[in-house]
């Protein structure tokens, strides 16, 4: 099982697009996947699951917030008890698995409840409270349900917050996808920096806890940059974009040779039918089609799926 959490700073990149679209078609190509929406926003959630169903049957007990609220309230609900299968499971072929677990508008309170924990009354106990806090996600997917998975996506807020932290904890990979342009690819190397520095301040606090050199060790990687929202012409990238992905490559971060060319028409649709681009049959979506399966190639062979 791999987990790899998809996250830019900045929002409005296609990140959600990503993250459903990558599930969808290696659920169609038979594996098992599940998508987890830690974004308050949740355009994840919404984009597989009907606002009037999420409203009636997911959102008063079963939705991530709840289970963040359980741990801090000692109530220890168990992550896999929030499990969902959207109707765009009845799509694939036999063998595949598309799982959800939903996003909760009032999740942005939990980061700030988590927050609230990271303190101690001496420097020892901060660094406790740190691992203990952090490493929440990760030891919810610890349960043995989850190891039926082949690959678990994470929805990622856009920042760095104490959740997304928490994510990128449990993570084996970290994907970023970016807007060729000035302000989506700028933060690319401080996340990079942050990414780092977290790996750091885990694993030197990790070494306090057991004595032993940091047993619990985390060790996260960049799979690659992702460019979304292309403007094609001539079959290539438009010059005014080319030069934020030699900029972006330049950085040292690997960068996927395939990307999301912008559709606004296709992309913008397919949260309101509930299933994404990448399983749509339609004549006039067959070259976004093509090219988001030859994305997910490249990512399966990152991954060594």
């Amino acid at each position: 099982m791999s987990v790899v959490s998809v996250i830019n700073y900045k929002g409005g990149v296609g990140k959600t697009t990503l993250t459903a679209n990558l599930g969808a078609e290696l659920a169609w190509r038979r594996k098992r996947v599940l998508l987890i929406d830690l974004d308050p926003q949740a355009s994840l959630t919404f984009s597989l699951v009907k606002p009037e169903d999420w409203l009636r049957h997911l959102e008063p007990s079963k939705t991530i917030k709840q289970w963040y609220d359980s741990l801090a309230s000692g109530e220890a609900l168990e992550l896999s008890s929030l499990i969902h299968q959207p109707m765009v499971a009845r799509k694939l072929r036999s063998g595949g698995v598309l799982h959800l677990i939903p996003s909760h508008l009032g999740l942005i309170n939990v980061d700030l409840e988590l927050a609230t924990e990271l303190g101690g009354a001496s420097l020892r106990q901060n660094k406790l409270n740190y691992l203990r806090v952090h490493r929440r996600l990760s030891e919810g997917l610890a349960e043995e349900t989850f190891n039926k998975y082949d690959l678990i996506l994470i929805d990622c807020p856009p920042n760095f917050n104490v959740v997304t932290k928490t994510a990128i904890v449990a993570s084996d990979h970290v994907l970023i996808p970016a807007k060729a342009d000035y302000l989506s690819t700028l933060g690319i190397d401080y996340l990079r920096r942050s990414l780092n520095e977290l790996v750091g301040d885990y694993n030197d606090y990790a070494k306090l806890e057991d004595g032993k050199g940091g047993t619990d060790r985390i060790d996260p990687s960049i799979l690659g940059v992702v460019f979304t929202m292309m403007q094609i012409y001539g079959g290539d990238p438009i010059s005014a974009q080319r030069p934020f992905m030699s900029q972006t490559a330049a950085l040292g971060v690997p960068v996927f040779s395939n990307y999301l060319r912008e559709n606004k028409s296709l992309f913008a649709d397919a949260p309101r039918e509930g299933i994404p681009v990448v399983l749509n049959g339609s004549a006039s979506a067959r070259k976004v089609v093509s090219e988001l399966e030859g994305l997910v190639s490249e990512f399966s062979a990152k991954l060594g799926m």
